[in-house]
C-alpha cells in the first residue's frame, strides 16, 4: 500500500507548468511553479510546518500550545494545518483587506481569526502586526512564529522549493521570478539558484504603492501606500528577505495584476490570486528578453478560490477602478455608436401632428425633441401621437404645441451613463446631449446598445 501519514506529508514537490498562450511570443521556455498543489492551497504550507518543526525542537511550542500569527491568510492556513494534525490551538490577525474566504478557511480548519485595520502603520496597535504581539504576551504557552523574522522562513526553500526547481529544469533555469511578501520564498530559492549557478536571474515583482521596488534602487526606505494586491509587498523591511541575492524588481499596479490573473485563468487554466497576477506581470516582462535557450520559472503562490468575491468578481473590481464599468462611458462614446451618430430630428413647436408622425414613421423613432430656433421648448412622444390619431385626421391638423410634454433633460458630452441613466429613470424618454448645431439624442435603446456592447467586450 502507498499512502502518506498524514496531510502535512504533502507539502511539496509540486509541478512546473508550461504557459503557452500568455507568453506565446516569447522565445524563451516560460513555465509555472504550482504552488496550489500543495494540500493548503498555496506556497507557505511550506513555511508553515518549517516553522513549526524548529519551535518544537527548541522548546517554544510545547503541547497543548497556541500558535498565533499575522497573516494575509496563506502562511495562517499552513499553520491551521499543523495545528489540527499536532493538536495545537490556532489563532491568527489578518488585515480586513484580505478576501472573506481567507478567514472563512481558517474558521473552517478549527482557528480562530482577529480582523484589524489595514490602513495604519506597523506599529500602530491596531495593527495586526501589533495585535499579534499582544495576545502572545497575554496567553501562556503561546509561539508566535512571526514569518517577517522567522529564518526557518526562508530556510523551508533552501530546503525544498529551490532544489525542485533546480532539480526539475534540469538545472537549465535562467531566469526565476517571485513577488516578495516576506521574502522568504524569493530569499531562499535564490539562495540555493545561485548557489549552483551564479548567473540565474533571480526577479522580484512588487505592487506598487510597497517600498520594496525603492529599496532595491536606492537602499533607502520610502513611505508606503496601501493597495489591492494581497500577500506580498511591505510598507517596512522584514529581516527574512535577502537582496543580495535579487537582482532586480519589478512594480506592477493592482489593474494590472488582477488582469494578469484573470488571463492565467482564462488562457491557461491556473485559477490564481492577485498576488500571482502581479508575479505573472513581471514575468511578462522578463519574458520579453528571453533567448532561445533561456528557462523563466514563475512562481504561482497560491489558488483563486479563496479571490472569487474580488479577482473573479467583476461588480467587486469595477467599484475598485480595476475594471472598465460601462456605466462609466460617457455621452460622447455612446452617441458614437449605433444610431446615435445620425443628427439630431427635431419639429418646431408650430408643425402639425402629421408632419410630426412623418418624422417619426419615416425614422422609426417614438420621441422627438421640439425646438424654437435654437430653444428646446418641449418634447413630443409616442402616446400623445398616438391619441391624437385615435381621434382621427381632423386631430393630425393640430399643433404640435398643442400635444407637446416638458423638454428632455440637457447633458453634457462629459455626462456618464450612470447620470444619463438617473435622467431616463424618471418621465423623460430620452435626453439631448451638447449644444447648438451639435445636439444628438439619446434614448434608452441607445444607452442599452452600448452598456451591453462594451459589457461584452
Amino acid at each position: 500500500m502507498k499512502y502518506y501519514e498524514n496531510i502535512l506529508d504533502t507539502i511539496g514537490h509540486t509541478p512546473l507548468v508550461r504557459l503557452n498562450r500568455i507568453f506565446g511570443d516569447s522565445k524563451g521556455l516560460c513555465l509555472a511553479k504550482v504552488e496550489a498543489f500543495n494540500p493548503g492551497g498555496s506556497v507557505k504550507d511550506r513555511i508553515g510546518v518549517n516553522m513549526i518543526n524548529a519551535a518544537e525542537r527548541e522548546g517554544h511550542l510545547k503541547p497543548g500550545g497556541t500558535i498565533i500569527e499575522c497573516t494575509s491568510g496563506n502562511t495562517g492556513f499552513g499553520l491551521a494545518l499543523v495545528a489540527a494534525v499536532r493538536g495545537y490551538r490556532a489563532i491568527f490577525t489578518m488585515p480586513d483587506k484580505v478576501a472573506p474566504e481567507k478567514s472563512r478557511l481558517l474558521k473552517a480548519i478549527g482557528a480562530e481569526v482577529r480582523l484589524c485595520p489595514t490602513a495604519v502603520e506597523p506599529d500602530d496597535p491596531r495593527s495586526y502586526y501589533s495585535v499579534a504581539r499582544k495576545l502572545h504576551a497575554e496567553i501562556e504557552n503561546s509561539y508566535y512564529p512571526n514569518q517577517y523574522h522567522n529564518p526557518w522562513n526562508p530556510d523551508a526553500h533552501v530546503h525544498s522549493t529551490g532544489p525542485e526547481i533546480w532539480e526539475d529544469t534540469a538545472g537549465r533555469i535562467t531566469h526565476f521570478v517571485a513577488g516578495m511578501g516576506t521574502g522568504g520564498t524569493i530569499s531562499g530559492i535564490g539562495k540555493v539558484l545561485k548557489g549552483h549557478n551564479p548567473e540565474v536571474r533571480v526577479i522580484g515583482s512588487d505592487p506598487v504603492g510597497s517600498l520594496y521596488a525603492e529599496y532595491a534602487r536606492t537602499g533607502e526606505l520610502t513611505e508606503a501606500h496601501t493597495y489591492l494586491v494581497e500577500g506580498i509587498g511591505e510598507d517596512f523591511l522584514p529581516t527574512t528577505i535577502d537582496f543580495s541575492v535579487i537582482d532586480e524588481v519589478i512594480q506592477i499596479g493592482d489593474r494590472e495584476s488582477f488582469a494578469w490573473a484573470r488571463r492565467l485563468a482564462r488562457e491557461e487554466g491556473m485559477l490564481s490570486g492577485s498576488s500571482a497576477g502581479n508575479a505573472v506581470g513581471a514575468a511578462a516582462e522578463v519574458a520579453k528578453r528571453l533567448g532561445p535557450d533561456d528557462v523563466m520559472v514563475v512562481l504561482i503562490p497560491d489558488t483563486g478560490e479563496r479571490y472569487l468575491s474580488k479577482v473573479y468578481d467583476d461588480d467587486w473590481l469595477r467599484r475598485h477602478q480595476l475594471i472598465d464599468s460601462p456605466m462609466s462611458m460617457t455621452a460622447g462614446e455612446i452617441l458614437a455608436e449605433g444610431s446615435s451618430r445620425r443628427g439630431l430630428l427635431q419639429v418646431g413647436p408650430g408643425a402639425t401632428i402629421a408632419e410630426a408622425v412623418a418624422v417619426m414613421r419615416e425614422n422609426d423613432i417614438s420621441q422627438l425633441p421640439v425646438l424654437d430656433g435654437d430653444r428646446m421648448v418641449g418634447s413630443v412622444r409616442e402616446r400623445e401621437v398616438i391619441e391624437a390619431l385615435l381621434k382621427g385626421d381632423s386631430a393630425t391638423d393640430r399643433k404640435v404645441e398643442e400635444i407637446m410634454r416638458e423638454p428632455f433633460p440637457e447633458l453634457p458630452e462629459s455626462a456618464t451613463a450612470d447620470e444619463i441613466l438617473a435622467c431616463l429613470d424618471g418621465p423623460s424618454a430620452a435626453v439631448l446631449i451638447g449644444h447648438g448645431d451639435h445636439r444628438r439624442i439619446i434614448t434608452k435603446y441607445d444607452l442599452i446598445h452600448s452598456v451591453r456592447g462594451k459589457a461584452r467586450s
